[in-house]
């Protein structure tokens, strides 16, 4: 059957056949030797590649990149049916997604009057997660391993839509991190994403560099 014309579920469960193969004995010894922590370099490096190939507006790329994303995902649950005392399989990872969907998007599947326009589903999906899992603070569940400028941008928008932003910290003055964080404001106040504006200015920035020789 060609391959373009089959249908989704059989390409995927052909991925996770193949990976089962390549992490079973007899397979290959690289991924036989792989834990969830140390495949987490390569996850970052996936959706780094990913990223930049969406801003490129590169199509290849980008299908090829969401390939390398989705044999993250596909790697991480084949480790994670080996776990003694809780397995799990992308199966259950699917239907987990499928369910907390379909339970963030009530005003999808269950009250189409409920948080109409798009500010208030973001809210509506912030609180509906905090009370799911019991968080005490509308920060919690915001990684530290982000970069400072995306972390920062993601506390300010959660922030905002608790309708709790507060003026820029004032430390020691008006220092670089100060201005740092007021333009991290001004940008969301301004609908623009801050992490993106920095990386288009600073790819723009490398290419003439690069033109110039450096």
């Amino acid at each position: 059957m060609d391959r373009e014309a089959a249908p989704g579920g059989d390409a995927l469960s052909e991925l996770v056949a193949v990976m089962d193969r390549l992490r079973s004995p007899g397979g290959c010894p690289w991924d036989a030797q792989q834990t969830h922590l140390s495949l987490v370099p390569y996850l970052l490096e996936e959706a780094a590649e990913l990223a930049e190939a969406i801003e490129d507006d590169d199509r290849a790329g980008l299908r090829e990149e969401l390939g390398d994303v989705l044999l993250q995902v596909v790697f991480h649950a084949r480790l994670a049916q080996e776990h003694p005392d809780d397995p799990f399989d992308v199966q259950g990872v699917a239907a987990d997604l499928v369910a907390k969907l379909v339970r963030r998007h009530p005003h999808v599947f269950a009250d189409a009057s409920a948080a109409a326009d798009e500010e208030g589903q973001h809210a509506a999906w912030d609180r509906l997660k905090r009370a799911e899992k019991d968080r005490a603070s509308a920060f919690d569940g915001v990684p530290r391993g982000l970069g400072a400028l995306a972390r920062a941008q993601k506390l300010v928008a959660r922030a905002e839509r608790s309708g709790a932003v507060g003026d820029v910290p004032r430390e020691d003055g008006d220092g670089l991190g100060e201005r740092l964080f007021a333009l991290v404001l001004e940008a969301r106040r301004s609908g623009l994403d801050a992490e993106g504006e920095l990386r288009r200015v600073t790819a723009a920035w490398e290419a003439r560099q690069r033109a110039a020789g450096v």
